[in-house]
């Protein structure tokens, strides 16, 4: 493990180097794009961008959770079962987040390009995609207790970064940005799970 983290921070340093040397800047629409989707609208901000890029992630997930509850509601009206409902969300949901992040990775690459830096703080599309990890370890749920518990252990992962999360961000490029967070959100996904069956089973 030493050798091949060893490898990766090697070549984390020698991706950092090109970035300074060659920064990217905006060229295009698709670089706009891009800028837009890595910074999610929150990314500028002055103060603990990657925090408000958490924050987007629990309103997206709250949104997500109305409109998945109005759309159970109306097809259990048309006889559909909750196994059906259940099986269906699931693979609708999924394919939808790794959409999702497949843009996000995208996004990221071309924005470590543009800003010519590794991991540019103003990136907290990643952020977005490990909360609303966090929240796929669980049913939907507007506890506002567990979504509080959900931010609180993303954030927490995060920032600590165990192992192999503080590896794991040397990765090149767009995987580098996201990898980390993605783990992240496995992690803190895993607590909140444990704690949300501790709840119901009391």
């Amino acid at each position: 493990m030493a050798d091949y983290d060893e490898l990766v921070e090697h070549s984390a340093k020698a991706e950092e180097r090109v970035l300074e040397r060659h920064p990217g800047g905006v060229h295009g629409i698709l670089d706009k794009i891009s800028i837009g989707i890595g910074t999610v609208g929150v990314g500028y901000l002055p103060i603990a961008p990657g925090t408000w890029g958490s924050a987007v992630g629990v309103v997206i997930y709250l949104f997500a959770a109305v409109v998945a509850g109005h759309y159970a509601a109306d097809l259990a009206i048309g006889g559909w079962t909750e196994a059906q409902i259940a099986g269906w969300s699931v693979s609708i949901i999924t394919t939808l987040f790794v959409i999702f992040c497949l843009a996000g990775i995208w996004a990221s690459t071309r924005v470590t390009r543009i800003f010519g830096t590794k991991d540019p703080s103003h990136a907290v599309v990643d952020e977005v995609m490990g909360q609303l990890i966090t929240f796929m370890f669980i049913p939907f749920t507007f506890s506002w207790q567990l979504i509080l518990a959900g931010f609180l252990l993303f954030r927490l992962f995060d920032i600590w970064k165990p192992y192999p999360i503080d590896s794991l961000q040397n990765l090149p490029a767009g995987l580098g940005v996201c990898a980390d967070d993605i783990v992240a959100g496995v992690y803190a996904g895993i607590c909140l799970s444990i704690l949300y069956a501790v709840t119901i089973t009391l």
